[in-house]
């Protein structure tokens, strides 16, 4: 039970005044930063602003408490939006809770099974390119408050390409002084940083918006116009986990638990880096499942690692999982004081703040680069996986780009597998002397289904009296390999051919040895390199 003891454990063994101070500044800031964000991300996921708190105070104090990172913070991000979004307008909350306590045990049961380490195996194409999709679908969803669109009635827009139609078709109704707020607070986020870094630039772009909205009384909607602000504390709600209800779910629960595990351990890898240490990877996926369901259950959204406040954590001095603590408790805090005047924050600020998060995860630059430096199968798998989730939604992006790369990686392998022939006049000529009535074969690449007909092409003709196979090249056989190198062996044997192989590695030698062909073959005829392969066919031809 080692590997399942939570960071926050370890790190007590250790602790310190002085760590205790940075930590709790730390956390102060942090929840400074997280608090626009988590009403921001709420609102882009369909949902009212103060369940985007719930989600950073639950979720966020119990990751914390039970994950396997020293320094992750947990709460909504950017990347879960839009799939938000959409369960929330088909099955509303309670099926929004559903699928997050659902992905919950999915992510539990990930670390139980130790499945932390197989996140590495999803490609870099296919995160590049969803994440880049999310961060247009933001765009895209984010423009309406922007620009102060009104939509005309009865207007569907829960899909992302359903929202840039409805925008197109009702952008002679846009708000001239929305445009003004947005692009004020939208010009103070990419310039304050330049100011000050102590002091995040969505809190003074929020603290702008209001001012220019409340003191020139311009038109334009702010949060209490279209929510109710509620400063109640999180409560405890049931959900309906009914059989149909749950079945309808599990697709978008598996995304869900798939983007939770995906974010929250590319998050700790960066921020390993950060401060010299390592996480432990599958206590990490419980946290993550527990603080998902506790999220859940009282009123939040879907949660996971976030890198932007992590990194903020971090260059504060955090080290500890105190702060992931501090932060939640800083947040609820705010959420009973000082909520209410959440209602007067004008929506093309929180749009601005949206809009510069997508600009930030949008990975632009990466996916540039890949377009230009990467193999065509890579740039495909990329592409598509980019329009997939814009045009479709994240879980068909990464089920059809799971399935594409693992098939473009199944060809790629398979080129690499080759049957080459010795010739007595080519270069093998100087320092082997192959015997008479003797062809030799050398396999290399891995013998699996997508290349195992590659050794058919051995000429199995009746004036030999042996073939020799070096398998040297050969690290893995599967069943397909292992049928097809039967058929070889059989053929030789009907046309009074012996087989010698040469070379066995270690798996396939237990390939072979399981399915019974080293019985078959002949121990006599398993050579362990190809000089021995040669002086069994010279013993043979005499």
């Amino acid at each position: 039970m080692k590997s399942f003891k939570p960071e926050l454990l370890l790190s007590f063994k250790s602790y310190s005044k002085e760590q205790l101070v940075k930590d709790l500044i730390a956390g102060l800031i942090v929840a400074i930063i997280a608090l626009p964000l988590s009403i921001a991300l709420a609102l882009a996921s369909g949902v009212n602003p103060e369940q985007g708190l719930y989600t950073a105070i639950v979720a966020g104090f119990l990751i914390a408490a039970f994950g396997g990172s020293k320094v992750q913070i947990s709460g909504p991000t950017a990347a879960f939006a839009t799939i938000v979004a959409g369960i929330v307008a088909v099955n509303g909350m309670s099926g929004l809770a559903v699928a997050t306590i659902m992905a919950g045990i999915i992510l539990i049961l990930m670390g139980v099974f130790k499945l932390g380490s197989l996140i590495r195996f999803i490609p870099y194409t296919i995160t590049t390119g969803f994440t880049s999709g999310i961060a247009v679908t933001i765009v895209i969803g984010q423009l309406k408050d922007f620009f102060g669109i009104t939509y005309a009635e009865g207007t569907v827009a829960v899909e992302t390409m359903e929202k840039a139609e409805a925008l197109f078709a009702n952008f002679s109704t846009f708000n001239p002084y929305a445009l003004l707020v947005g692009g004020i607070c939208l010009a103070i986020l990419i310039l304050w940083p330049y100011v000050s870094k102590k002091i995040p630039g969505s809190l003074v772009a929020i603290v702008a918006g209001v001012a220019l909205v409340k003191l020139a009384r311009l038109p334009v909607n702010t949060i209490g116009d279209l929510y109710t602000i509620s400063s109640s504390l999180p409560k405890f709600v049931a959900p309906d986990l009914s059989l149909s209800t749950i079945g309808a779910l599990l697709p978008d629960a598996f995304t869900i638990a798939i983007l939770a595990a995906i974010e929250s351990l590319l998050s700790c890898v960066v921020a390993d880096g950060m401060i010299g240490a390592k996480h432990n990877s599958n206590m990490e996926l419980v946290a993550q499942g527990i603080g998902n369901i506790g999220s859940a259950l009282f009123g939040g959204i879907p949660a996971t690692g976030a890198i932007a406040r992590t990194a903020a954590n971090i260059k504060n001095g955090g080290r500890t999982p105190v702060v992931g603590i501090v932060h939640a408790v800083v947040l609820l805090l705010v959420l009973v004081v000082l909520m209410p005047y959440a209602a007067l924050i004008p929506m093309p600020a929180i749009a601005a703040i949206l809009l510069m998060v997508a600009y930030n995860m949008s990975e632009w630059r990466h996916f540039l680069h890949i377009v230009k430096t990467a193999p065509k199968s890579d740039v495909l798998v990329l592409v598509l996986t980019f329009l997939l989730t814009v045009i479709f939604d994240l879980v068909v992006a990464i089920e059809v780009g799971l399935v594409l790369a693992c098939v473009l990686f199944m060809k790629r392998i398979s080129d690499t597998t080759k049957l080459r022939k010795w010739d007595e006049q080519g270069d093998n000529s100087e320092y082997r002397n192959i015997p008479g009535n003797t062809a030799v074969y050398e396999l290399s690449g891995p013998m699996f289904f997508g290349a195992a007909d590659e050794i058919l092409k051995i000429s199995v003709k009746s004036d030999r009296s042996c073939i020799v196979l070096r398998m040297k090249g050969v690290a893995a056989i599967d069943s397909t390999g292992l049928k097809n190198l039967e058929h070889i062996f059989a053929e030789c044997r009907d046309k009074g051919i012996t087989l010698i192989l040469s070379h066995l590695n270690e798996q396939p030698m237990k390939s072979l040895e399981k399915a019974g062909l080293l019985k078959v073959i002949g121990e006599e005829n398993i050579c362990p390199n190809i000089d021995a392969a040669l002086a069994r066919a010279a013993e043979l031809a005499k």
